[in-house]
């Protein structure tokens, strides 16, 4: 796996790098598919002392990204504290993915009611409630999947929504949470 370290207002010394890369190495046996990590590292000036080292941990495996950030007082106490949740998150997606089969009948029959129960008046009034200006553009990678597949992929980053490329169908769609922890699903008509 390719690992690559940064730190932002702090130096990465070789001792810090070593032991991220240690680290990393036990996460790899877990999860062999892992072809690309970068671990980010931050000093900030807070008022809290206990939330000024920051490392986040990203990695990709398989078109899904799986990303853990913690905040402690001392940067090594952050890099095992994201090596834990990092830890957890791998244990679920796995779980997710290899360990439950009724789970994928069960979710096919909740995508159909899921689908049926999204009304354009939904979709209308969350377009009005974003109406401002556009600060920021992000770029990534759409992939191929099923619903329940994007389900897991946002649970495991941890958003509200989730675009992905519908499989079933094949076209963009939008995953979204609920305020009532159900999921939401746009899809696109032709008019």
């Amino acid at each position: 796996m390719k690992l690559n370290v940064h730190g932002r207002n702090i130096e990465v010394t070789d001792w810090i790098h070593q032991y991220i890369e240690k680290k990393v190495e036990r996460l790899e046996r877990y999860l062999p598919q892992a072809r690309e990590a970068k671990a980010e590292l931050v000093y900030s000036e807070t008022r809290a002392a206990a939330d000024r080292y920051t490392a986040q941990l990203t990695i990709w495996a398989n078109g899904r990204i799986l990303r853990a950030e913690e905040s402690t007082d001392d940067i090594f106490a952050s890099i095992d504290a994201i090596m834990d949740k990092m830890s957890r998150q791998i244990e679920r997606y796995k779980g997710r993915r290899f360990k439950n089969k009724r789970r994928e009948a069960a979710a096919g029959a909740a995508d159909a009611d899921l689908a049926a129960t999204i009304l354009p008046e939904e979709a209308e009034v969350e377009a009005e409630e974003l109406l401002g200006n556009v600060v920021r553009t992000k770029r990534f990678l759409v992939q191929p999947m099923t619903q329940e597949e994007a389900a897991d992929q946002m649970e495991l980053l941890g958003h509200d929504f989730f675009i992905y490329f519908s499989v079933e169908a094949n076209a963009l769609n939008v995953l979204y949470r609920r305020k009532d922890g159900n999921y939401g699903l746009l899809q696109p008509e032709q008019g």
